[in-house]
């Protein structure tokens, strides 16, 4: 009789005890989602700090930037905290960065290159993020192209279909096209478009991506609206250079370069006839109240500079070229305080091996009107001018007088460039990392 009833009982027990582990489960498993929330949130706030952390560093970089900027010349020693330690980033604090900058040193020889590490560590909520940057004075000879302006006597002067140029080109005013010439490098104009010859219309930012007619090859990026570089009058390291180390020459003089190293000099002030010597000690000539004609083959580091024009009668090659042996340092700078011309009687092709830089006014071609037409023009290094200087003319697509161009950029010159060139001031980042 008793029977039935125990086990009605030993149900209700069995469902109790069930009841019990559904409500342990449930409490494991509410523990579990707590924890996992817990821990998301954990996690985010440490990924939270993260970012800020990195963002506090970069701009610790920003700032040790803009601190170089500001030095009259760049500096030189040792490690440089620049305000003296850790600096508080927000208000009320959200953290803080330390920077220290370190001077490394001139590479490749060119003592008016300086190169800098910049180290920034912030700290926020007990998390530090290191950031480093690379970086070095800019120099006009990492480009292929500069001009203050792409006209010649205030007269537009164009690149054309058969114009070539595959490094970094920079204008401080705009660019002018005929057809479709080929553009590897980077490109920057301070005007906000390109003029196009053959319609009338311009690139400009609007279209610049998606342009409604034919346009020149840009294998870089192109930048509208850039920010100026203005550049020097006189090649102020290069002149004072000469005195101190260097080969300093007064009234026209012709220089050919021989490929053992030493160079032949013709001055009437030294009485010097094709005199042979050696290369200037530091690599610094200056011609003063002269002209400089120079042509031949270089071995070594050399910048020759002028007061006047400077002229290029025929091919100036390196004895070692550094398109076959990378290894190779020789290495030219051209700085003319007025033009460098391309001698009407140079060869049909012609080949300039050099950083060519005429401060006031252009690189051009004597005669450049007069036909018949030449060969092509190979500048292997980069053209840097304040007036855009013509070699050449033509009609529809036709040469008329003057060289085609095929201007190759000598990447060296970035990091190593010749002694004595000019910089411009800023500063360029080699490399990033953290």
């Amino acid at each position: 009789m008793f029977k039935p009833f125990l086990k009605i009982r030993d149900k209700k027990g069995v469902a109790l005890i069930s009841t019990y582990m559904i409500m342990a489960v449930l409490l494991a498993f509410s523990g579990l989602i707590f924890d996992i929330s817990n821990w998301q949130n954990k996690t985010t706030n440490t990924f939270k700090r993260q970012l800020q952390a990195t963002d506090i560093a970069e701009a610790g970089l920003d700032r040790a930037l803009v601190w170089l900027r500001a030095q009259a010349i760049p500096p030189t020693g040792n490690s440089t905290n620049p305000w003296g330690g850790a600096q508080n980033l927000g208000n009320p604090p959200i953290g803080s960065y330390s920077v220290t900058i370190t001077d490394l040193g001139s590479p490749g020889g060119a003592p008016n290159v300086k190169r800098y590490r910049i180290n920034s560590t912030s700290t926020v909520g007990g998390i530090t993020q290191t950031l480093t940057n690379y970086l070095q004075t800019d120099n006009y000879a990492r480009y292929i192209w500069f001009t203050d302006r792409e006209q010649f006597g205030g007269t537009n002067v164009w690149f054309w279909d058969q114009d070539h140029l595959n490094g970094p080109a920079h204008s401080n005013g705009h660019f002018n096209i005929k057809g479709n010439p080929v553009f590897d490098g980077e490109v920057r104009s301070v005007d906000n478009y390109i003029r196009y010859y053959n319609n009338g219309n311009n690139i400009n930012s609007s279209n610049l991506s998606n342009p409604p007619f034919d346009v020149p090859v840009f294998g870089g990026t192109v930048t509208l609206g850039s920010d100026s570089t203005n550049m020097p009058t006189q090649a102020l390291n290069l002149r004072s250079a000469s005195t101190s180390g260097g080969l300093r020459l007064s009234g026209n003089s012709t220089v050919v370069l021989n490929s053992n190293g030493t160079m032949n000099v013709t001055n009437a002030a030294k009485g010097w006839n094709n005199h042979n010597t050696a290369l200037p000690a530091n690599g610094a000539l200056f011609v003063s109240s002269g002209t400089l004609t120079i042509s031949g083959t270089l071995n070594g580091r050399l910048t020759a500079g002028a007061s006047r024009d400077i002229i290029i009668p025929n091919n100036i090659l390196y004895a070692s070229d550094p398109r076959v042996n990378p290894a190779s340092t020789d290495t030219l700078g051209l700085i003319s305080e007025e033009d460098i011309m391309i001698s009407s009687g140079a060869p049909s092709n012609l080949e300039i091996d050099a950083s060519i830089m005429a401060l006031n006014t252009s690189f051009m071609m004597e005669n450049w009107w007069v036909g018949p037409a030449k060969g092509t023009l190979t500048v292997f290094g980069g053209i840097i001018q304040d007036e855009r200087g013509p070699v050449g003319t033509f009609s529809g697509s036709t040469k008329m007088s003057g060289y085609s161009k095929n201007y190759n950029y000598d990447a060296r010159l970035l990091n190593t460039p010749p002694p004595f060139v000019p910089t411009t001031g800023d500063y360029i980042t080699l490399e990033w990392e953290n």
